[in-house]
């Protein structure tokens, strides 16, 4: 069937599958959330939280990022377990907007995808190289650097044949990331002060304050960074089982658990640390602060040990982190919604090379910006490059979705709709209000809005070289929908 542009060309049918086995169950799920949520960032963001907020009061932080995690944990849950594909918010975002913009909106997805990724990743080696200043305290800005980009070349390099045993990486560092956790909470439990964690500075809930509201929003920001990975399993719906009941369980459940973790973490070592340290510079604790828990509390050589682990945890969530990353170009491209090169995958080793080279020389970039400005001011950039294409418009594509497909089937519907939706909605705008003012002279509003703008003309030369909508026919895919159950148009 032929159409000119602007006509839609509907097709409908049953959801794909990809050739994936639903295997996964509810614990391996919660893991999987878990383990990507929980790598490198609480060691390297409590110093942070406790800078924005200017006191032990920056438990606040991780209070206000597990209520937006949950909020649009909610937004996730409903439509994983309506969708249960491959891509996340790729297919969501395809499946509600595909009546007035085409697939504009999942190829700015990927588009930003491809930026918000790597800068994550580089988080990681930023905090890899911090700590391991605490084993070697004479490392300088250029050796840092070099190390950085050390660890990324490996990391490609690894990646860059054929990968049999992912799995057991995976589980390697789980238990890697697990001890490191429990063995700071532990130790500080051991040399816990409550005058410490408890003593607060003068006017530190002075709600009436601009200094307190500016540290709320670069706390919720750190927050929110921390918490990032909730969603993992959205990405995974095709292998997920019974993913109507345990893809939203699976959210539900991470968050918490991580929260609880948090929680415990950062209390624990504002009852171990003096929050000062924390913000002096010149400090250990300001850059690896549970390394600074270890030493106070069972000395040097426990520290030691622990420091190796938190380590191996940043080089293992970076490695991970890419080797996901990397696929998401190359799954929209073989869906003809990105650009085609991205489809070619190595000829011996069968993994998709340019989205890799991609991803690997971003990450480079990112961890030369964090090591040259702040990592606060990287975590700004990447969470202003993320929240308007996937995080705001996640939230508005639940509300088109349930107007233009109402019977779709949702086994899990949102509590409490909408409120959970506009407490999202309201965060992420916090989150972004505030980003230029928690990073003077860094502009991320600007830089995330110039990669949206070149997203935009990238669009419109890949639609003329695909012949789509604004160039073509909208072609209508409701392959959620049985036939019997049409959308409204």
């Amino acid at each position: 069937m032929s159409a000119g542009p602007g006509s839609p060309v509907v097709s409908g049918g049953a959801p794909p599958t990809g050739g994936f086995v639903r295997r996964v169950g509810l614990f391996q799920a919660t893991a999987i959330n878990m383990s990507q949520m929980c790598g490198i960032g609480p060691f390297v963001t409590i110093p942070l939280m406790v800078a924005a907020f200017g006191g032990p009061q920056a438990v606040i932080g991780f209070v206000a990022g597990a209520v937006l995690a949950l909020c649009d944990g909610l937004v996730w849950a409903e439509l994983g377990a309506a969708m249960p594909g491959s891509g996340g918010s790729y297919v969501y975002l395809r499946q509600a907007f595909q009546y007035r913009t085409g697939r504009l909106m999942p190829f700015l997805f990927v588009w930003t995808a491809m930026l918000f990724i790597p800068l994550i990743m580089s988080t990681g080696v930023v905090g890899f190289v911090q700590y391991l200043g605490y084993l070697a305290p004479g490392l300088g800005q250029t050796s840092g650097d070099l190390i950085g980009l050390g660890v990324i070349a490996l990391v490609v390099l690894l990646l860059w044949r054929g990968i049999e045993h992912i799995a057991r990486i995976t589980a390697v560092m789980w238990t890697v990331m697990i001890a490191s956790v429990l063995l700071v909470i532990v130790a500080a439990a051991t040399d816990f002060s409550p005058h410490l964690a408890f003593t607060y500075p003068a006017h530190a809930f002075d709600l009436t304050s601009d200094h307190f509201w500016l540290g709320f929003a670069a706390g919720l920001t750190i927050g929110i960074y921390d918490y990032l990975g909730y969603n993992t399993t959205a990405y995974m719906g095709a292998e997920i089982k019974e993913p109507g009941r345990v893809l939203p369980r699976s959210i539900l459940f991470s968050i918490l658990g991580i929260m609880a973790i948090y929680l415990l973490l950062q209390i624990g070592t504002l009852g171990v640390i003096d929050w000062h340290r924390m913000t002096n510079p010149d400090d250990i604790a300001s850059t690896s602060v549970a390394s600074a828990v270890l030493e106070k509390t069972w000395g040097k050589g426990a520290a030691d040990t622990v420091t190796v682990l938190i380590l191996i945890t940043a080089f293992a969530s970076v490695f991970t982190g890419l080797l996901g990353g990397s696929r998401v170009p190359y799954d929209a491209a073989r869906d003809r919604v990105f650009f085609r090169p991205y489809e070619k995958l190595h000829p011996k080793h069968r993994f998709p090379m340019l989205g890799l080279a991609t991803m690997g020389v971003i990450t480079a970039i990112g961890f030369l910006i964090g090591r040259h400005t702040d990592l606060a001011t990287l975590i700004q950039l990447l969470t202003t490059v993320m929240v308007i294409v996937q995080a705001l418009a996640q939230i508005v594509a639940l509300t088109v979705l349930r107007r233009r497909q109402p019977s779709l089937k949702r086994p899990y519907r949102m509590w409490l709709y909408p409120l959970p939706s506009i407490v999202a909605f309201a965060g992420w705008c916090v989150i972004y209000g505030y980003a230029d003012r928690n990073s003077p002279g860094r502009h991320p509003i600007e830089w995330s809005l110039a990669w949206l703008a070149l997203g935009c003309v990238a669009f419109l030369v890949w639609a003329r070289l695909e012949k789509v909508w604004p160039f073509g026919a909208k072609e209508i895919s409701e392959e959620y929908l049985t036939p019997e159950e049409p959308a409204v148009v």
